[in-house]
């Protein structure tokens, strides 16, 4: 028996070797087409995501687009320790944190819980349609979309017409949050519903007749069959977005800020765009820039190891 599970093994191993020696074989034989088909997109890459990382040396100089690289000052830390040591660094880190991490948790249960609605509605018709009418939000411009919210809620607006209220929100320091949280989710929750949904397609269908047999309830299904099925895309998929706390869309909370409520919307995205472009000091916003972008690999990295002792070794 041993002898005979011996032999099997080495029969697959060889089988492997020779299958990556064909595939070796073959695309040596036609390399032509693999550069016609991959050269063009390496080149975009190259240019357009490698290329532009020497600019992270602007942070480290007092950068002058006159001068260029090579003779603008160079300054070390000096960019880094006037953003730490700035007293409204506390406030930017503070609003930047409290946005991202209230929509991690108010907005990404809500797409798991849509993909499990969604996959109880037995007709195919009903669920095109309702899939139809989630995904549309996510196709609306972010501009577009904040200035549908702005009317929404101007003083004369729908919202203040049905309170019959004159409360102007978009000055309100203490409801930008839940502006900012409850437009997110209602524009992307159905769009980011679609890999929970997809994944739910491989749920055994045989274990969710039995179940239904052995007469559990939906939350006992969703337990015991459903959740298996989408569980790693959840963790791959939380992983990501808590890797990406600091990183939150410029456009959004730019287009719904005003002079009022800049003490709640006021975020470290805003504010290099503001030192960046407006005020042209382009070595300071990059530093700050790439302070924003060490943190968000930091949390990354160690949320991934964080995931993966609490989920049997499994991370990205």
């Amino acid at each position: 028996m041993s002898m005979n599970s011996t032999v099997v093994s080495e029969k697959k191993q060889n089988n492997k070797r020779q299958g990556l020696h064909n595939t070796f074989i073959y695309v040596k034989q036609h390399w032509q087409l693999y550069v016609i088909f991959l050269l063009p997109a390496l080149l975009l890459t190259l240019i357009f995501k490698y290329a532009p990382m020497g600019g992270i040396l602007i942070a480290f100089q007092d950068y002058n687009p006159f001068r260029g690289f090579l003779a603008s000052e160079w300054v070390g830390l000096r960019h880094f320790k006037r953003f730490l040591t700035s007293p409204d660094f506390m406030t930017y880190l503070s609003n930047t944190l409290k946005l991202s991490v209230y929509s991690l948790l108010w907005g990404f249960p809500i797409p798991i819980l849509l993909a499990f609605l969604l996959n109880r509605i037995e007709s195919t018709g009903i669920k095109k349609k309702v899939q139809l009418v989630l995904y549309l939000p996510n196709f609306v411009s972010v501009i577009v979309l904040c200035g549908i919210i702005r009317i929404f809620l101007s003083v004369t607006g729908p919202v203040n017409l049905l309170l019959g209220t004159d409360i102007n929100f978009m000055t309100m320091p203490e409801a930008f949050r839940t502006i900012y949280i409850a437009s997110g989710i209602w524009q992307g929750a159905g769009w980011a519903s679609i890999m929970y949904t997809a994944s739910l397609s491989n749920a055994s269908k045989e274990l969710k007749e039995a179940a239904i047999i052995d007469g559990a309830n939906i939350f006992q299904q969703i337990k015991a069959v459903e959740w298996p099925a989408i569980k790693d895309m959840v963790v791959i998929q939380f992983i990501l977005q808590a890797g990406n706390i600091m990183s939150i869309g410029f456009e959004k909370a730019y287009a719904l800020q005003t002079d009022l409520n800049l003490p709640a919307s006021e975020i470290i995205a805003t504010y290099v765009y503001r030192k960046g472009l407006l005020d042209g000091d382009y070595g300071f916003s990059t530093a700050v820039g790439l302070f924003n972008t060490v943190i968000n690999v930091i949390l990354l990295v160690a949320v991934n190891k964080i995931v993966a002792k609490m989920n049997d070794g499994k991370g990205i």
